[in-house]
């Protein structure tokens, strides 16, 4: 027994060290920060940790009420350790990604034993989904390890062997409270959820024996001393107190209890909030797309259909939780707006349920290795014809002069993949060349290999792939972020800064160069029901007054898009814009000086 459980030790490890190639690996080098969610949540842990109020969240001195401040305080922390660093702020969101790859094995091993925790571990480490929502700072992963430990939690909670089931329920209210602190509510609907779901299906919901060792009490209490100072705190310093007014409209103000309770969370899932900033994928599209999300592991999931959901043993009960862990979250999107990494809580239960049938094998298995063979070996010639098309297409200036761009797109996770052309596959020559070479490794070894050595030639070409997708990330760099002109601006003379459009657009600029501004005509979406609050800062002007400031003599510097340039020349006067600087079809201009 001994002997087995360093096996599992050791098979966890593997687990970590993939883990650790994907997300450390690629987290702590470039890119850097992008405009937009990524930098902005940077840059909110920055203020806590600069101002000492570690309760309200501000972006230029705006309060910020949308998301709860787990992350946010994370992030701080990291920054006192290591400085405000870029990668101090990714810090946080990468461990949360490791570590839940380290917890889906470890569940599996419980559940199922070791060959199938390890094979659910590195499902879910290599899958393209978990890689590409982890490359901004969203919150999404650190919910996900928290409902995925709830559920690991209620699983040993059930088990007739575990004699500490107090203990486990404390673990599950912990982790519902933490998730309240990271992404609100959501986080104690979607295990509630499932966990509601499985005891209908098994039959216990009215099982007195079963809610006596779930201890609610114990748990409540844990989730409640988790997430209530916090939200009282909130409520208390950003009054009025509490409003239950079901209607969202501009310019009205009703504190941070009505805008984070019935504005974020009730009107959001609605679809009835205001400002609707955010887009919705449509719902056969969202159900689709993890096919690709899950990726290359999708290709086995007919084998999970064949698996025994009978809740007869500790594995059967744990398939079956999968199932309706599985069935919850989607089922619940499918009445709300839908965002394509929302669904991620359901990955690690996908996972698990592949982790079965891979250490089951069978003729499923191998056909899904078949199919991925060949799936491959295309991805690898395709690979190649697009670098062979563009081997010699020069590539002037950064990747935005070949781009095009579909603002409409922009409110979805992936929308600048529309903004993709041939041309600009001239600049993605080394990242074209590695993915080519990860999908003939991951091809080569599926036709070539045995079963076991066929699946770690496709963890190997998914490692080899996410570090390809980190070199063409670079390449966008300038077209995603603005640390170029933040660069710029740090090393200009002083001068007050004025953002055109919203926070969002240069938010790294905000970061980088470590300033605050007038925003321009920036009085929208996140920022907006922040700026009408009583302490708001005057950080917000119309045109008259920006041509008005511009005239003066005082210098001051102006950041624009390209396409808005135009606009602002017929404000001021095109003799009045002198550029400093240029990067990624963005520009940072002065009224003073020569060009």
């Amino acid at each position: 027994m001994a002997g087995r459980s360093v096996f599992f030790v050791h098979r966890e490890w593997i687990v970590v060290l993939a883990a650790v190639a994907i997300f450390l690996g690629c987290g702590f080098s470039p890119p850097s920060l992008m405009d937009d969610v990524d930098a902005v949540q940077a840059q909110i842990a920055r203020n806590m940790l600069e101002s000492g109020d570690w309760v309200t969240a501000r972006l230029n001195g705006v309060a910020y009420l949308e998301k709860p401040p787990l992350k946010y305080w994370m992030m701080a922390v990291s920054y006192q350790l290591f400085g405000v660093r870029d990668w101090a702020a990714r810090l946080p969101v990468l461990l949360c990604a490791v570590m839940l790859c380290w917890v889906t094995a470890r569940f599996g091993g419980w559940a199922f034993g070791g060959a199938s925790g390890l094979f659910a571990g590195l499902a879910l480490s290599t899958c393209v989904g978990l890689f590409l929502f982890t490359r901004v700072l969203i919150s999404d992963v650190m919910l996900t390890l928290a409902v995925t430990v709830a559920m690991y939690a209620f699983m040993r909670i059930i088990d007739e062997q575990e004699t500490r089931p107090r203990r486990w329920a404390v673990l599950m209210g912990a982790c519902a409270g933490a998730g309240c602190l990271l992404k609100g509510l959501t986080s104690v609907v979607i295990p509630a959820g499932a966990i509601l779901l499985y005891l209908v299906v098994t039959r216990q919901l009215f099982s007195a024996a079963v809610w006596r060792r779930l201890h609610i009490g114990s748990c409540a209490a844990a989730a409640i001393l988790a997430a209530a100072p916090w939200m009282v705190l909130a409520t208390l310093r950003n009054p009025p107190y509490f409003d239950f007014t079901l209607r969202s409209e501009p310019g009205q103000y009703r504190g941070f209890f009505w805008f984070f309770f019935i504005n974020e969370h009730l009107l959001r899932f609605l679809n009835l909030r205001y400002p609707r900033d955010y887009n919705t994928v449509p719902l056969l599209s969202f159900y689709l797309y993890h096919l690709l999300w899950l990726f290359p592991w999708s290709a086995y999931l007919p084998a999970t259909i064949k698996l025994g959901y009978r809740p007869a043993d500790r594995a059967g009960r744990a398939r079956l939780l999968a199932l309706c862990w599985i069935a919850f979250v989607l089922l619940f999107f499918t009445f709300s707006t839908t965002q394509e990494y929302y669904s991620m809580p359901s990955y690690p239960a996908l996972a698990l349920l592949l982790g079965c049938a891979l250490a089951q094998g069978g003729s499923w298995i191998r056909r899904g290795t078949k199919f991925l063979a060949l799936l491959s070996s295309v991805g690898a010639v395709v690979a190649g014809a697009l670098y062979w098309q563009v081997r010699h297409v020069p590539t002037p200036g950064d990747i935005s002069t070949a781009l095009t761009q579909n603002p409409e797109m922009y409110t979805l996770a992936l929308g600048h993949a529309h903004d993709l052309t041939l041309a600009s596959l001239a600049y993605l020559r080394a990242p074209l060349l590695l993915a080519g070479a990860a999908a003939l490794v991951g091809g080569a070894g599926a036709w070539l290999l045995g079963a076991r050595k066929a699946l770690a030639a496709v963890v190997l070409m998914m490692v080899l792939f996410t570090h390809a997708a980190r070199l063409a990330l670079v390449k966008f760099d300038p077209y995603l972020g603005s640390r170029p002109l933040a660069e710029a601006l740090r090393n200009a003379p002083p001068g007050e800064v004025i953002f055109d459009n919203q926070y969002y657009v240069f938010s790294s600029v905000f970061y980088y160069a470590g300033v605050r501004g007038l925003l321009l005509n920036g009085r929208v979406n996140n920022l907006e029901y922040g700026s009408y609050a009583p302490d708001a800062p005057d950080v917000f002007i119309d045109d008259q007054e920006f041509a008005g400031l511009w005239k003066q003599p005082e210098r001051r510097y102006l950041l624009v898009e390209g396409p808005a340039v135009q606009r602002i020349e017929s404000l001021v006067g095109r003799e009045r814009l002198v550029r400093v600087a240029s990067s990624g079809g963005k520009f940072l201009f002065t009224n003073q000086g020569r060009e």
